[in-house]
């Protein structure tokens, strides 16, 4: 993987998304060189029109970044990415549209767009009929050996049989430090050099996956693996980059004080998430505020009690704010004011708040928390004062996630299903603390992008 702006990207998807650049600009090109040859013009050099040639490319690998072209699915099934490589075409058609409404001139013209879509669906497809197995086999794939034979152990030798693994393991050592699980694991005793054992496996990467380090961690063998130019790494720090989450299995506070994160220089980025959230909340105010009337509407027609209504949370540093909401449950559905989790298939759910919630517009109104500054576009979902204070006592470093602003969406909420349980929770929280962790301007672009996914694809929404 290679870590771009904190986030790590495993490398068959940046190479992918490099080449599908690349095929983005020559359907561009070779579509402006036969619509300029039908019309008797003359075609020139492609360095004569790189704005339009370039704001095709990115206005459309953007949209594949958005529908989930590079998730784990499209990459294993050429269906799959058809599919989304065809509803990316689409929006692609919207972005260029509000491009060339924004500035004249920047964009290909329409009938070399429609050249260009078409020749883009064939050479991405083709790129992966090709590629496919390429890119799913071990030639982009670390190859891993872990010290342990535990339930640590045991989990990476699971996670290394997913499709979506990026790595392979060549081996693990029992270090005697308790009851083997792994059957193929070496005995310590058996290996009589271990930087030796290392060199001959040919691996890049060593993972400390002990169940107990005192007495069973090799400092000594480690240095030296360290100095081969061996990456030495821990359970946590690896699962983090594997999976993006901080595993609460296997983190401790020693781990999140010595580790990278939380760092004090992103002041320039809260800066820019600020203007960014201000400008957004004002635009989206102003352009989805019909829409947020006319389904105000639909909801007093539909039940009786106020179309939207306000509810306590917890926000940044724990300070409780109003998120204000349209009503997608009966106005009776929590009585006498007592939290209640929601659930699949809520009975408490109206029929234009089912829709809402899957199309996600009942979030809409809290772009006014966004505009006064109590909520970011981007963050950890803000629970409810009853619920954090039950997760506090349940869940270790459940305040940790107040150290940044809630959000509308958030980088759980693009990760995991809608979840309204104790364990749901724990999953989310384990999302919310990489965000909390690792967030960068990169990140919140990124998250901006895929919740159009989730709201195309609405899967698990309550």
């Amino acid at each position: 993987m290679i870590r771009l702006f904190k986030h790590y990207i495993p490398y068959p998807l940046l190479f992918l998304g490099l080449l599908d650049v690349f095929l983005l600009v020559v359907a561009a090109e070779i579509s402006w060189i036969f619509r300029a040859n039908q019309i008797g013009m003359a075609t020139g050099s492609i360095f004569d029109r790189p704005a339009p040639i370039i704001s095709f490319a990115l206005a459309l690998e953007v949209a594949l970044v958005a529908v989930g072209v590079y998730g784990t699915e499209a990459l294993q099934s050429l269906r799959f990415a058809a599919a989304r490589i065809l509803v990316a075409i689409s929006l692609g058609v919207i972005f260029l549209s509000l491009m060339a409404f924004i500035l004249p001139g920047i964009t290909l013209w329409r009938s070399n767009s429609l050249y260009a879509m078409l020749l883009s669906i064939f050479l991405l497809m083709a790129a992966r009929i090709i590629l496919g197995k390429i890119l799913d086999s071990d030639v982009f794939k670390r190859r891993l050996l872990i010290l342990g034979a535990g339930p640590r152990a045991n989990r990476i030798a699971d996670l290394s049989g997913k499709p979506e693994s990026g790595f392979i393991v060549s081996g693990f050592v029992d270090m005697n430090e308790g009851p083997a699980i792994v059957g193929t694991a070496v005995k310590r005793s058996d290996i009589s050099n271990l930087p030796q054992h290392v060199i001959d496996l040919e691996v890049s990467e060593v993972v400390l996956a002990l169940e107990e380090r005192r007495n069973s961690l090799p400092v000594s063998d480690l240095l030296t693996i360290k100095t081969t130019g061996v990456h030495v790494n821990d359970m946590s720090s690896f699962l983090e980059r594997e999976t993006g989450r901080v595993d609460l299995d296997t983190v401790n506070p020693s781990w999140f004080i010595f580790s990278d994160g939380f760092s004090s220089g992103r002041r320039i980025s809260t800066a820019f998430k600020r203007s960014f959230d201000v400008f957004l909340s004002l635009l989206l105010l102003l352009f989805t505020g019909p829409v947020i009337l006319v389904f105000a509407a639909l909801i007093k027609l539909e039940s009786s009690g106020g179309a939207f209504f306000k509810q306590q949370r917890v926000g940044l540093y724990g300070q409780k704010f109003n998120i204000l909401k349209l009503r997608s449950m009966r106005a009776d559905a929590e009585i006498a004011g007592q939290a209640v989790w929601a659930s699949e298939n809520d009975p408490r759910i109206t029929r234009i708040g089912n829709f809402i919630r899957k199309v996600r517009i009942d979030e809409l109104p809290q772009a006014w928390s966004v505009l006064k500054g109590e909520m970011s576009f981007v963050g950890p979902r803000p629970e409810r004062p009853e619920f954090v204070d039950d997760l506090q006592t349940k869940m270790p470093f459940y305040a940790e996630r107040h150290m940044v602003k809630p959000g509308i969406t958030g980088w759980a909420q693009i990760n995991y299903p809608y979840g309204a349980s104790i364990e749901d929770s724990r999953h989310k929280l384990e999302y919310d603390l990489y965000y909390a962790k690792n967030y960068t301007p990169f990140l919140d672009i990124l998250i901006l992008l895929q919740t159009i996914r989730v709201v195309l694809w609405p899967e698990g929404a309550r």
